[in-house]
């Protein structure tokens, strides 16, 4: 399944601690299903093909029902008003340019299965279709929009859900990096008990069986690689010494560091198979191939509607749903934990509404290109009359690549470079698969921190011996039903992790709802209060001024901090739980003021000053700093900053921007109130210690 190239990763920080419960639970259930299947491979092939069969009578609706509903729950939430808000505070920033977050999205749309279906599947669609008859105009159409439709928008939803909620929930709401994290507005701290482990096993299982068969195919298809170009026979020998490689690579990056250069090599790839998808283009039928590119994407767009809940119940081909539909679905949900923490990672700071955006057009739009150039291109030799091209592209898929690389011209160097992306790609699945599972079944000191080395060492090794035991139990197909079946479980996961993102969602509706209501002009620091008026000759200096850090330090002693003890001191006096505390910002060497105001089971209100700090820009015309900086101290709340300055108020003005918030924080738990206990999502103590964090990067820059 497409996958990142690498996950960037902090392997040399002291390492987090493992989750017992979980790590026990998932370690157990993977070694016992590999030693059975090594130990009684008939037995296991047997039982495996009958749960298969099950599933796929019984619950073939299932997945196709759930996958569609990600789809719009995802397109639903980008569209909708929510669609605005952050993965992150409200003052947070884009980590990657969007040129840069652009390219890893696109790299993420590339891995080594897109190799082996590109080929395959659109020739196997072609002569046996799963209606209609084969080798005809239509079943060339059908083919590939078939290969669209299991690579296309869809399973992206899948991987889009799982970054939202991480992202949302880790950045947002400072939850842990993990999927319980997003059963929160559900279950409340009970996912941390029982609740959250049997989620985070779900995941496990079913991404270390989606890994699993990303490996399988891989082997295959460079055993066959290395046969094509040295000789090398086709063996278990050779598949189980590259399932060793990328155990050794794995437990080398995790000992050594050397991710730098694994994602350098990576994004080496990403220009290789840019580069052999140009060649193919340019030196096959180029108007041909460019024609059936746009005939594709017009047939994609008419039939993806009907397609997408098409069952076949009047005529069911239950093998051929079987090898492809059912088998695609559960291979994008065993992947989407995975595919989520990555395409999260680098999300920070970027709306929910860019999110979903990127994340459902960028890796398709390259998918589609290069199923389209290499589908076709596999289609016009078989239509040509090349029989035995489709015979081995149909009953020999790992071959179907090299055999149409053998087509064009300079064959040894394309299947030269085809075999070293795919190795690299190969690689890096197992490497970053292991480094998922090992932050999956960590507690995890922070969102950017990672599970211990040797759990990673673990989980490669892992990995690796259930993907041997899968092959020597029957091959890829015993691969494709057991991610059939383990991904089951994790699916009903995802319906919890619609609603719990759905819950919180429309709390931060409601945030927003209550500020439009009772603060119209709160955001722009005037609200029209009398208590703010200014003549406009104190309006023009307090616009034309870039206070220092001296002014800064004298605003906070003599104005804020006195202003949020005349408050806490009058709400305590009426019974309300309050703490007010002053610390000094690191590297700034300015204090900031921070009243808290408990709620029960509530979410707290929380009104910060916090000074920021900013470059004097160059058409300023007095300062009264010597370094270049000036600051401004701006108002936080549990969502972050709301945009504007206090430097040049009042005591009384502060006071009245404080009780602003405060009634505003109340006309928020009022909206609510239909959901008590809905709105105590993010953990207070949490986002007050991320707040320096915040500061100390680039989020604050404007």
């Amino acid at each position: 399944m497409s996958q990142p190239a690498h996950i960037s990763t902090q392997a040399d920080e002291a390492p987090s601690r493992v989750n017992k419960t979980v790590f026990f639970g998932s370690a157990s259930g993977i070694i016992a299903i590999a030693l059975w299947a090594i130990l009684a491979p008939d037995n296991a092939s047997t039982v495996i093909g009958a749960v298969v069969g099950w599933v796929s009578t019984n619950l073939g609706w299932y997945y196709f029902l759930i996958v569609t509903l990600v789809l719009a729950f995802v397109i639903y939430i980008a569209l909708s008003r929510v669609g605005k808000t952050r993965l992150g505070p409200d003052h947070s920033r884009p980590q990657y340019s969007l040129f840069t977050w652009t390219a890893m999205l696109f790299a993420a749309g590339i891995g080594i299965d897109l190799m082996f279906f590109s080929v395959s599947e659109p020739v196997t669609q072609f002569l046996a279709p799963p209606s209609g008859d084969g080798s005809t105009v239509e079943a060339a159409r059908q083919a590939m929009v078939w290969t669209l439709f299991h690579y296309g928008i869809t399973g992206w939803a899948l991987y889009a859900l799982m970054g939202l909620a991480l992202g949302y929930f880790a950045y947002r709401q400072n939850l842990p990096l993990s999927i319980r994290s997003a059963l929160y507005p559900i279950f409340g701290k009970r996912i941390h008990g029982p609740i959250g482990h049997a989620v985070d096993i779900a995941a496990i299982l079913g991404t270390i069986f989606g890994i699993a068969t990303s490996l399988g195919i891989g082997v295959a298809q460079l055993n066959y690689g290395l046969t094509f170009m040295f000789g090398t026979p086709q063996s278990m020998f050779v598949q189980g010494s590259l399932i060793a490689l990328s155990v050794v690579m794995a437990t080398v990056s995790a000992v050594t560091g050397v991710e730098r250069g694994i994602r350098r090599l990576s994004e080496l790839n990403v220009l290789l198979s840019v580069a052999l998808m140009l060649f193919v283009l340019v030196a096959g039928n180029t108007a041909f191939l460019l024609d059936s590119i746009v005939q594709n994407v017009g047939d994609t767009l008419s039939r993806f509607p009907a397609m997408t809940l098409n069952t076949f119940s009047y005529d069911r081909p239950d093998d051929w749903m079987n090898a492809w539909t059912l088998f695609f679905w559960a291979w994008w949900i065993a992947w989407a934990p995975f595919v989520g923490l990555f395409l999260a990672r680098i999300s920070r700071g970027r709306t929910i509404r860019q999110f979903v955006s990127g994340v459902l057009v960028v890796p398709f739009a390259f998918i589609l290109l290069w199923i389209a150039v290499f589908g076709n291109s596999a289609l016009a030799i078989v239509i040509g009359g090349d029989a035995g091209f489709g015979e081995i592209a149909m009953n020999s898929p790992e071959r179907a690549f090299y055999s149409l690389l053998d087509q064009f011209p300079m064959a040894p160097v394309s299947a030269g470079i085809a075999t070293f992306t795919g190795l690299l790609f190969y690689v890096t699945s197992a490497d970053s698969g292991a480094l998922v599972m090992s932050n999956f079944t960590s507690h995890l000191k922070n969102s950017e921190s990672d599970g211990p080395k040797w759990l990673r060492i673990f989980w490669a090794v892992t990995t690796g011996v259930l993907t041997l035991a899968m092959l020597l139990v029957g091959g890829i197909p015993v691969l494709q039903n057991a991610t059939i079946i383990m991904g089951l479980p994790f699916s009903a996961v995802l319906l919890l992790i619609m609603l719990g993102l759905y819950k919180a969602l429309r709390v931060e509706q409601t945030v927003a709802d209550s500020y439009r209501v009772s603060l119209p002009g709160l955001l722009s620091g005037h609200s029209g209060d009398p208590a703010r008026a200014r003549n406009w000759r104190q309006r023009l200096t307090r616009a034309m001024s870039y206070p220092g850090q001296r002014q800064a330090e004298r605003f906070v002693t003599t104005v804020a901090q006195p202003a949020l003890q005349e408050v806490s001191d009058e709400l305590r006096a009426q019974g309300a739980e309050v703490t007010l505390t002053e610390d000094v910002v690191k590297g700034l060497q300015i204090p900031h003021v921070d009243l808290h105001v408990s709620m029960g089971d509530e979410r707290g209100f929380k009104y910060q000053i916090y000074p920021v700090q900013l470059d004097i820009p160059t058409y300023a015309v007095r300062s009264t700093s010597e370094q270049g900086k000036y600051y401004r101290m701006e108002v936080f709340s549990l969502e972050g900053s709301h945009g504007y300055d206090l430097m040049g108020y009042s005591k009384e003005q502060v006071i009245t921007d404080v009780l602003d918030h405060y009634e505003t924080h109340l006309e928020f738990l009022h909206l609510n109130r239909s959901e008590p206990g809905n709105t105590a999502l993010a953990q207070d103590q949490a986002a007050k210690d991320n707040w320096e964090a915040d500061f100390d990067s680039e989020d604050v820059k404007k």
